[in-house]
């Protein structure tokens, strides 16, 4: 689409972005008891030609810290000046519970079970009315990023409804290892964006408070690929994709690889529309035989549970064939914790 020399500015709080700019601001939530002013950061790059309006979003659980660097990244590769339409980036959307290391608010909501809100409830319901007013309601497609959470980590995955044809078509250009079907929960960004009209993926990769190298690159390519696939941008260049703060990134914050899961450009993702979790059957100390990205079959032993002097106290079983998408990484567990979730993979 050529340029439009008339295009209109973006407005979005305090902002007033032109076509082919970039501008970063803030949404105002609330004070803290000290006086100080708690805020959304946002940043609006406003192509100069007409195009979508994409949300990106991450931190919506405090403690899910991956999807901040793969905002960062995304739009260190964006160029208002040849862009069509508009990316609105809000890394941290729990603004309360990232600087409290909480996965939470302090009311201790789960703001991803708040939404859409209310102007007038409780800080929970506050945070998500803001960004369903500034936020979603201005855009046409959103991609929320999130993490493995409690000890977990995820296998990097897409989860949408793949019964809705552009919604698959995005969940497809994003191009991670697995497609998840999944229906919308009740609360949650997903569902209350989905029943304005919005098309939503949500990106699950590596655990809380991580940095996780192959689910940040997987994560970075995904959002630049569906970008691509709407117009706003040119193809991505994937041996571009540059993967040097990540490996820096690895040095200073404890980061893990995820040597199993291959790069998205590589292969067709697979699709799965059922999953379930493994659950310890008794209390112990879980030794896991299989990791992220392992494929396994019904019956088969993939780990056993000892107590502390190493008397195994039982097996645990795949509960059957699929692909496993989750696991604990804290080895101590209590009966009936989660340990493995496993993804039946539909046929290719």
């Amino acid at each position: 689409m050529k340029p439009s020399r008339n295009r209109a500015a973006f407005d979005l709080g305090s902002l007033e972005v032109p076509a082919g700019r970039s501008a970063t601001g803030e949404l105002p939530i609330a004070k803290l008891v000290t006086g100080t002013q708690i805020s959304l950061p946002v940043q609006v790059l406003h192509g100069r030609s007409e195009g979508p309006v994409v949300w990106l979003s991450a931190a919506v659980h405090g403690d899910e810290i991956a999807g901040v660097e793969i905002i960062r990244r995304v739009v260190a590769s964006l160029t208002p000046k040849t862009m069509s339409g508009t990316v609105i980036a809000v890394p941290i959307v729990n603004a309360h519970g990232f600087l409290a290391g909480d996965r939470y608010l302090p009311d201790r909501r789960d703001l991803n079970r708040s939404f859409p809100g209310s102007a007038t409830g409780s800080l929970a319901a506050r945070v998500a009315n803001l960004f369903m007013t500034e936020i979603v309601r201005r855009c046409d497609i959103g991609i929320d990023l999130h993490t493995g959470s409690d000890h977990r980590t995820n296998y990097p995955q897409v989860r949408a409804d793949l019964d809705d044809a552009e919604t698959r078509r995005l969940a497809e250009a994003f191009g991670a290892p697995l497609m998840l079907h999944a229906k919308v929960r009740d609360g949650s960004l997903r569902g209350a964006a989905t029943a304005l009209g919005k098309t939503v993926l949500l990106y699950e990769g590596g655990e809380a408070w991580r940095f996780d190298r192959e689910a940040i690159e997987i994560g970075e390519l995904g959002v630049r690929q569906v970008l691509a696939e709407l117009g706003v941008t040119a193809a991505v260049d994937t041996a571009a994709v540059d993967t040097a703060a990540v490996d820096t990134a690895a040095v200073d914050t404890g980061a893990t690889d995820s040597a199993a899961v291959d790069r998205p450009a590589t292969r067709h993702p697979r699709e799965s529309r059922r999953s379930s979790w493994v659950r310890a059957r008794r209390s112990g100390i879980a030794l896991l035989g299989v990791g992220i990205g392992d494929s396994v079959t019904k019956g088969q032993v993939i780990g056993d549970i000892h107590d502390s002097v190493g008397v195994r106290l039982s097996r645990i079983t795949a509960s059957h064939d699929g692909l496993i998408i989750g696991q604990i990484q804290h080895p101590l567990v209590n009966q009936g914790d989660a340990i493995v979730h496993i993804a039946q993979l539909e046929p290719s």
